[in-house]
């Protein structure tokens, strides 16, 4: 780890997760760190649009704690954002809708309460467009988030300020939604990582537009997933995350079988040409 005090804006979540069991680096110091660079940065990118900065100390308080009583969780004590549109019990959930805008709802959504059980200190929440139905982060009640690379462009949508609260280094570790690439084209515009896990590997309950009942739902196509800075925290993340909504469903292992091939060049490719006798043309 070298230095923990050095900059751990970068550290991926399983860093900080080391760095605080071995208190190398507390989780108030740590937690303080990610809103330091919040409140410096964030005024010219507008990605974490809700904040929750003293019941989020308050939490680091008692991870600490619970760190020195060598408590086990995989997160404990690590600060993460998550999407707007994802209930968080106390914070405003608005999709963007300025009609929504003093909706806050009483309780987590389901991905919310798995991070909390795992240790995960929610610090605030990130920006969407209207709906979350748009390839940029814009909406009347938040504004535009820009991308940390380039302030003239967009960070991409509707994840659009989780990948670049991550690409700031605000936090390691985001949760997000994608219907038809709201994980991944943020991912890539910003240059982190994404998952879209298979559909119903993560419960949908409590990411609902604001007034509306939490209930279990599995719409078609639409899932949640973890977007981070390496693949080992979205392996992480999707191994707190997944599991049957309620304890009566159906269960699952993930398992998956070894893969084929351990190297890129041991794969066969096939690649489609046209013949050269064969016009496709009118």
């Amino acid at each position: 780890m070298g230095n923990a005090h050095a900059n751990p804006a970068y550290w991926t979540a399983a860093q900080q997760s080391e760095a605080l069991r071995n208190q190398s680096i507390s989780a108030v110091e740590l937690l303080d760190y990610s809103i330091q660079r919040i409140e410096r940065i964030d005024r010219q990118l507008n990605a974490v649009v809700v904040r929750d900065f003293e019941r989020a100390r308050a939490a680091a308080r008692v991870a600490d704690a619970s760190l020195k009583a060598r408590d086990p969780r995989p997160l404990l004590g690590v600060p993460v954002t998550i999407k707007e549109s994802f209930n968080v019990a106390g914070l405003p959930t608005t999709w963007g809708f300025p009609e929504a805008r003093e909706f806050v709802p009483a309780d987590d959504a389901v991905a919310v309460q798995r991070l909390k059980a795992a240790g995960a200190i929610i610090i605030g929440k990130t920006n969407i467009p209207t709906g979350i139905s748009d390839w940029q982060s814009f909406n009347a009640i938040y504004g535009t988030t820009n991308n940390p690379w380039d302030e003239s462009r967009s960070p991409g949508a509707s994840s659009g300020g989780s990948a670049a609260a991550l690409a700031a280094g605000y936090v390691a570790l985001e949760v997000g939604s994608d219907l038809r690439g709201s994980l991944r084209v943020p991912a890539h515009y910003c240059g982190v990582y994404a998952q879209k896990p298979t559909h119903g590997i993560i419960p949908l309950r409590g990411h609902v537009p604001p007034g509306a009942e939490a209930l279990p739902i599995n719409p078609d196509m639409a899932v949640a997933g973890p977007l981070a800075r390496c693949t080992e925290d979205l392996t992480l993340a999707m191994n707190l995350l997944a599991g049957p909504d309620a304890p009566d469903d159906i269960g699952f292992k993930l398992d998956l079988p070894a893969a084929r091939r351990a190297r890129l060049k041991d794969f066969r490719i096939l690649i489609l040409t046209e013949h050269p006798l064969v016009s496709t043309s009118a």
